[in-house]
């Protein structure tokens, strides 16, 4: 049995508790929401952090707002934003929460959970005797990248749900430290990086999601895997466009679990002043495939993931025409 390294625990009452402790502590401590990527993490000894924080008891992070756009609060679970139908504006949000792993742990896992979720790869998400074995890759303790021996940096791939649905929604997230707040674009939050995947400095708390107006708006979201649930995304498309008269007015197109962070393609500016047409549909989707490079460090081919990619845009576009006719 796996048991998790020794560690402290608190359970703050506020954000600015939060944000507290985090300044005091730094890289030492680690934020514990519904921890179902942080526990698994920490007992195969991927993070040791000396102290956990837990959200459990900090109420502010749980509440949510509607007016013509939406807050989130970060420990939103999963399976709340799934059931919500106020949210029926972000459709495609919905989507992505509903596709994570299974109900039991969409009851407990949240929104900002899922959004700092940790990269993965084939050669990084095994036991501690496992990576031992064949030495540690470069994402912790070790000196070379096994999917990529010749590489200066880590490709470990962002598996999260959420965000590109929410990149593809235009929305933002609020960060909370101890010398204030500051508000950015969701796509900002993450690099290229599959160590250092998030821009959030480790005395900063995600508290909230700002989800801005999308009346007019359709979307959807559309994730590749190999079982119905419990997987992890191989590959998954974002999209959401405003369509009106039939024709095209804005669109958005992202990428998940391709590359260490979601990738929004600029092939949507293409739809854009036309009817969504099978032949505007299938270019799109074309152009919009060239920015997925998956490599081997994830379920299936490499050449299948790529083919599907393509596939995927396009199914995800026809069903933004159904949902707009």
């Amino acid at each position: 049995m796996m048991r998790c390294p020794p560690f402290a625990y608190v359970a703050p009452k506020s954000v600015d508790e939060v944000a507290a402790i985090l300044a005091g502590e730094g890289p030492r401590a680690r934020v514990l929401a519904g921890g179902t990527d942080l526990v698994p993490n920490m007992k195969r000894r991927h993070q040791n952090p000396t102290l956990l924080v837990s959200l459990r008891r900090v109420a502010e992070l749980r509440e949510r707002a509607n007016g013509a756009g939406a807050t989130l609060g970060a420990a939103v679970t999963l399976a709340e934003i799934a059931a919500d139908d106020r949210l029926a504006p972000w459709r495609a949000l919905r989507c992505a929460a509903s596709s994570v792993a299974t109900e039991h742990i969409r009851n407990v896992g949240t929104l900002g959970g899922n959004l700092c979720l940790d990269t993965r790869c084939n050669y990084y998400n095994q036991n501690y005797e496992w990576r031992k074995a064949i030495d540690f890759c470069m994402k912790e303790a070790g000196d070379t990248c096994w999917v990529a021996p010749g590489s200066p940096r880590c490709w470990a791939v962002s598996s999260t749900d959420t965000a590109p649905a929410l990149i593809a929604l235009d929305a933002r997230v609020e960060l909370v430290s101890a010398s204030g707040a500051r508000d950015i674009p969701l796509a900002e939050l993450y690099a290229d990086d599959g160590i250092h995947y998030l821009t959030r400095r480790p005395d900063e708390l995600l508290a909230r999601v700002i989800l801005p107006d999308r009346s007019g708006w359709v979307s959807t979201y559309w994730k590749c895997r190999r079982r119905g649930s419990i997987d992890f995304p191989v590959l998954s498309v974002a999209a959401a466009a405003r369509i009106d008269g039939g024709v095209v007015r804005d669109a958005r197109i992202v990428f998940g679990a391709v590359s260490s962070r979601p990738i929004a393609s600029e092939a949507a500016a293409v739809l854009v002043g036309q009817p969504l047409s099978d032949e505007a549909i299938d270019a799109c989707a074309a152009a919009a495939a060239k920015v997925a490079k998956p490599l081997d460090n994830t379920d299936y081919t490499i050449s299948w993931r790529k083919k599907v990619a393509r596939a995927y845009v396009a199914g995800a576009l026809r069903e933004l025409r159904e949902l707009s006719a």
